[in-house]
């Protein structure tokens, strides 16, 4: 019996740690989540041309949140997804047809992210209803790896196209990337993005290739976003185009079947870390909702979709210290520095060949993360179902994206110029990009073929990760 009350397991150790700390180390654990997050998070916004200060504000805001309706139970940060890239490039590509610019047309992109958010509600309204085992099945890993992994190889291009302007820092960004990541130690090796960027740019500044004039204009202190790139801006404006708003939505919310699945994977990460069935306490349908409404929010205010990210939860195992204050300190931090225009100014300064070179890798990756996700959950391709779906879903999601008679420009593909399947609906035109198509016939295919359907089984080792690694 006393060995009982003495037994300990290591979450309540870690715990426990983190309240004696004190709050001077308490804010340097904070600072330590906030750099973890910090290279991946606010490449994102550099890449698709959002605001960087409003993705820390609303990456802040919607950690807190998911911390507030998961009863402060979960240890996790919000940051930018990489996952929905492709459809920000789509959209611009489509308003680039109707004659808008980037920032005309990324309110559009916004709102189909925003729908993509309320997707997490609806499936937390039916996972708290039928039970999360009933519901994941129909989105099994034959499904979502192969959206994963064609949403790696379309945004590849892109990524090349940025290193032609400088390979060499390019190549540098790659190198340090990798050096950290395998040969790294500690805190280095959980923060590989932000190191290659950091060196990379340095770099480049030595060279005089950077220009800082932008930073020196920029004033100390600011509003995080202007309602001229949010949604909001949209409303009554003289060049509305709602051919353009349906479109977008079509295109964007399919992708969010993918990520509501590696959200799930990385709960259960993080659940397998501290010891604790997050899915069951405080419940899958809640962190569900915390992240819905996280990216919601943030798009409708011209920040990039959310995601759990898994970064942050390699810093818990490097510190052992699993206590949520700690990850809401880092929350705190972010809201902070979203309100220093000099700050995202300097980030915006950063060279393209170094957002190139790490951009290789973090694309790549996420095509991995696909194949990761099938292997790891034992998708079976000896059957012929589970062949026909993943063949059609590639061969759609690329085809359609890179095919030159649907608009697709190979002089620039992987920036803008993609392909899509474009129909009137009055006078509307509606465009959904290779992405959105293979998504739908995919989920469609695996429901209606015969046969066993496989079943998404997750565990702490399959939470991967569309844009966070």
């Amino acid at each position: 019996m006393k060995m009982a009350k003495e037994k300990k397991t290591v979450s309540d150790e870690a715990i426990y740690d983190a309240k004696t700390l004190g709050t001077p180390r308490m804010l340097v654990l904070g600072v330590q989540h906030l750099f973890a997050m910090f290279g991946a998070t606010v490449l994102v916004p550099i890449l698709t041309g959002l605001s960087v200060s409003a993705t820390l504000l609303f990456a802040g805001l919607a950690t807190l949140f998911m911390h507030l309706v998961t009863k402060r139970k979960v240890p996790v940060f919000l940051g930018s997804s990489f996952a929905f890239l492709g459809g920000y490039f789509a959209v611009v590509a489509s308003g680039a047809e109707v004659g808008l610019s980037q920032s005309e047309s990324l309110p559009y992109a916004c709102v189909g992210v925003a729908c993509a958010g309320l997707l997490y509600l609806v499936l937390s309204l039916i996972c708290k209803a039928f039970g999360s085992k009933n519901v994941m099945r129909f989105f099994p890993p034959v499904v979502t790896g192969p959206i994963i992994i064609a949403i790696g190889l379309i945004l590849a291009p892109s990524a090349i196209n940025n290193c032609s302007s400088n390979w060499w820092i390019a190549l540098l960004a790659i190198v340090v990337v990798i050096v950290c990541n395998i040969w790294g130690k500690g805190m280095i090796k959980i923060v590989p993005i932000l190191m290659g960027v950091l060196v990379s740019y340095i770099v480049a500044a030595v060279c005089g290739q950077v220009d800082f004039s932008g930073v020196k204009e920029a004033a100390w202190i600011g509003i995080p976003f202007q309602m001229k790139d949010t949604v909001f801006s949209l409303f009554g404006a003289s060049n509305f185009n709602p051919g353009l708003l349906v479109s977008s939505i079509i295109m964007i919310v399919p992708i969010a079947f993918a990520t509501m699945m590696e959200h799930v994977g990385d709960i259960s990460a993080i659940g397998g870390t501290i010891e604790k069935n997050l899915i069951e306490d405080p419940g899958l349908h809640r962190t569900l909702i915390g992240d819905g409404v996280g990216t919601t929010i943030a798009a409708l205010f011209g920040a990039p979709a959310n995601t759990t990210y898994g970064e942050n939860t390699g810093v818990l195992v490097l510190t052992k210290v699993y206590d949520p204050k700690v990850v809401r300190i880092a929350a705190y931090f972010a809201v902070v520095l979203s309100f220093c225009p000099k700050f995202a100014a300097l980030i915006a300064a950063m060279p393209t060949a170094t957002i190139g070179g790490v951009s290789i890798i973090l694309y790549g990756m996420i095509s991995a993360v696909g194949v990761r996700n099938m292997v790891e959950n034992h998708t079976d391709f000896q059957k012929s179902r589970n062949v026909i779906v993943a063949a059609v879903i590639l061969g759609l999601a690329l085809g359609i994206n890179f095919s030159g008679l649907l608009g697709a420009d190979i002089t620039t593909a992987g920036n803008n110029a993609t392909g899509a399947i474009t129909f009137m609906i009055g006078n509307m035109k509606i465009a959904l990009s290779g992405l959105a198509v293979a998504s739908i016939v995919g989920i469609i295919l695996n429901a209606i073929l015969p046969g066993k359907r496989e079943e998404y089984m997750p565990n702490e080792e399959n939470s991967g990760s569309l844009g966070k690694f």
